[in-house]
């Protein structure tokens, strides 16, 4: 079995290789192609991946490429985990919103749009590369902001199943605070990338019983305190919200918040940094225990469980995953991306029946959805006035002199990354 990383110098990947190694019965990975243009970066990275498989025992074999083509030749499924720009575009994307008064955050609101303008052409042309190398290979997007890609992904016909790592996380928080194993745990999640809702959380499976009531009467104040979000509102929702929507509840409060104190970004390119020269120590043989604040947890989990199962090692499985939504939400159209449990094996992801959902959170997807959709035609398409209008329909916008000023701004910091502007 090939797999090929397609951003493999990433600082995240030894997260990703400790996964490959210490699950190789799961996925029998035989070659692992880190593929990179930043090859100083890919070196470091590639070195530590190599030492980590040695250390664990791994057979498999790790090669470093920045030749794209040659390195997704032949591969079984390609991994997309790159950002187009770096974190200097991310530092952007979570500045510029500000001074508009909106959030800044690069997979939300305007810094997500400018993300999705930047990503998508560089990813479709990855994809159509892949296809004309491998026709049959199965492509898993990491790469935010997931939803989009992914349905630019399956909108162009290509094998893609998308992955966050919101919902794994929610699975093993869960398990720990029940003193169940991780498998128990079935969540009934629910909604676009980014924007989910933890309906129920059940014991043994989707029709096993419902344990939510109990898990936040007991411990609600740990689980507001780590979305946080005061308990009070956990409480009236009587459902667990993604971290995400505390830019929706609680939006005027993050934007002060964002204001006083350095980036996401600045914080991450630090981190980096120190990583870096870290990987570059070849006495390291494991993941550093500063790679846990990079954030990511548990992706490289829910990367072999999604591998696993489209390319039939690990046979059907149960996963949260982004893919089409098929009548799954009735109030969505069938070609809309959603992120709910799912049903995978080698023919891709069926999305399982989910409860009926309250106009509380059917309202909000549907206006991100519709959003999405406007983003993802002025990412195809380009244009000032698509810009526009995506900005206008985002509920974190929604005003004319807002998505005017935001408009300009978005352009003006991403004009070498838009071939129309």
């Amino acid at each position: 079995m090939k797999l090929a990383v397609v951003g493999g110098g990433s600082t995240y990947t030894p997260e990703l290789i400790d996964g490959f190694a210490r699950l190789r019965d799961t996925l029998p990975i035989e070659e692992l192609v880190l593929v990179d243009p930043a090859t100083d970066r890919l070196e470091l990275v590639g070195g530590l991946a190599r030492r980590i498989f040695a250390k664990q025992g791994h057979p498999g074999r790790i090669v470093t490429t920045s030749d794209l083509d040659a390195g997704v030749a032949d591969a079984d499924a390609v991994l997309l985990q790159l950002r187009v720009g770096g974190q200097a575009a991310r530092n952007q994307d979570e500045t510029w919103p500000l001074e508009c008064g909106c959030v800044g955050q690069e997979t939300t609101g305007a810094g997500g749009l400018a993300k999705a303008m930047r990503t998508v052409p560089v990813v479709l042309d990855i994809a159509e590369r892949v296809r004309r190398t491998n026709p049959n290979a199965w492509i898993i997007d990491f790469t935010n902001p997931v939803g989009i890609v992914t349905r630019a992904l399956l909108q162009a016909g290509h094998k893609t199943v998308g992955l966050c790592n919101v919902a794994i996380g929610f699975q093993r928080k869960f398990a720990r605070l029940l003193d169940v194993t991780p498998a128990e745990v079935h969540l009934d999640h629910v909604g676009l990338n980014h924007l989910t809702w933890e309906l129920g959380v059940r014991l043994g499976g989707p029709d096993g019983e419902n344990v939510l009531p109990g898990l936040l009467a007991e411990h609600g104040d740990t689980i507001a305190g780590d979305l946080r979000m005061p308990r009070a509102l956990v409480d009236r929702l009587g459902v667990v919200p993604s971290y995400y929507l505390r830019y929706f509840y609680a939006h005027d409060e993050v934007v002060k918040e964002l204001g006083t104190k350095p980036s996401r970004a600045a914080e991450v390119a630090a981190m980096e940094k120190e990583l870096l020269a870290m990987y570059g120590d070849p006495a390291l043989d494991e993941k550093p225990a500063l790679l846990a604040k990079r954030g990511g947890a548990f992706y490289s989990e829910a990367a072999v469980d999604l591998a696993s199962s489209l390319l039939g090692s690990g046979g059907s499985a149960v996963q949260v995953v982004n893919t089409y939504n098929r009548g799954t939400l009735p109030f969505l159209p069938d070609d809309a991306v959603i992120e709910v449990q799912a049903r995978v094996d080698g023919t891709g992801a069926a999305p399982l029946a989910v409860p009926e959902l309250d106009p509380l959170y059917a309202g909000l997807i549907a206006d991100v959805t519709a959003y999405e959709d406007l983003a993802l035609e002025a990412a195809l398409r380009g244009g000032r006035d698509r810009v526009f209008k995506a900005l206008l329909a985002h509920p974190l916008i929604g005003q004319f002199a807002y998505a005017e000023a935001l408009t300009d701004k978005l352009i003006a910091h991403n004009r070498e990354h838009l071939a129309w502007a």
